[in-house]
């Protein structure tokens, strides 16, 4: 981060142009690991876990935990952190939701998070794809428990409506970064309407979560106040990791922040009334998903 108190203890700040040894990841293993692995495998099952080559993978699996994109891998969006494709999305499936509910029910999942592209093509932003993707699991697999990690929805609420009806057991719609470097970061997005996204869930009584990216450029001021804003809406989980440039034409990273610097962040996040805050250089919005449940 830019400001002292955020260094590692004993250190001093600094620009990494390479990645530090604590941003390398152990390879899958364990018994549960190994039979979701052989599930997809044999019935050509997706998951974003894998496509996205996910570092905690082999824990989630392992816990019962997998991650799954509905609406395409199209998005009509052009973040400067992400690596999905941007451009002109295909048509809806409208046995999407099955499919997904389907690989729910073969992998034995007993906690699926449920995340899409955004679809600002469509008059109601892919919402209707997102309620019926949650019935059919519950149809399918009625002891799965949920989290849906939606977009926006362009702040046409009668849309967010529609994911509020069905009920996830919790829902996250990240932040990803401070205010001041949103437009930078998320572009087409605006800070404060996520943030009303966030008030209007837990208005109706859902359990909310969001997460944020660090070593973009941000201070550790501008992280606790952000930390303050999701408080202020009563969000309650945060989810705290590093940012990893996907491609040369992404944003490049400012800084590899130091695991001590991640520690002290969940210690404020809980002071600060946050029932559960993941915080890690390799933590990411669906790791340990199934504890937030609780």
């Amino acid at each position: 981060m830019t400001q002292a108190n955020l260094t590692p203890k004993g250190g001093e700040a600094r620009i990494r142009t390479k990645k530090p040894p604590w941003l390398k990841v152990k390879l899958p293993t364990g018994e549960a690991y190994r039979k979701v692995r052989g599930l997809v495998s044999e019935h050509k099952l997706h998951t974003i876990c894998e496509s996205g080559n996910c570092p905690n993978m082999g824990e989630c699996w392992g816990e019962g935990t997998a991650t799954f994109m509905i609406l395409g891998n199209v998005c009509t969006r052009s973040c400067g952190f992400c690596n999905v494709s941007t451009g002109r999305p295909d048509a809806v499936d409208p046995f999407e939701p099955g499919r997904v509910a389907n690989s729910v029910k073969l992998m034995q999942v007993k906690h699926a998070v449920i995340t899409s592209v955004d679809r600002d093509d469509l008059s109601d932003g892919g919402a209707e794809i997102w309620a019926r993707t949650v019935r059919a699991i519950r149809r399918q697999s009625p002891g799965t428990t949920m989290e849906t990690l939606i977009p926006d929805f362009a702040g046409k609420w009668e849309n967010l409506q529609k994911v509020i009806n069905v009920a996830p057991e919790v829902v996250s719609h990240n932040l990803e970064t401070v205010r001041r470097m949103t437009k930078q970061v998320r572009i087409q997005a605006k800070y404060d309407r996520s943030l009303e996204v966030l008030m209007r869930l837990r208005k109706a009584g859902i359990r909310t979560k969001s997460g944020v990216m660090l070593g973009l450029g941000e201070s550790v001021q501008e992280v606790r106040e952000t930390m303050q804003d999701l408080r202020s809406v009563d969000c309650q989980v945060l989810t705290l990791g590093q940012y990893l440039q996907p491609t040369p034409k992404h944003l490049p990273v400012a800084e590899f922040v130091h695991p001590d610097v991640f520690n002290s962040l969940r210690e404020e996040g809980l002071a600060m009334g946050f029932m559960f805050v993941e915080s890690g250089p390799l933590v990411r919005s669906s790791y340990h998903a199934e504890k937030h449940v609780v």
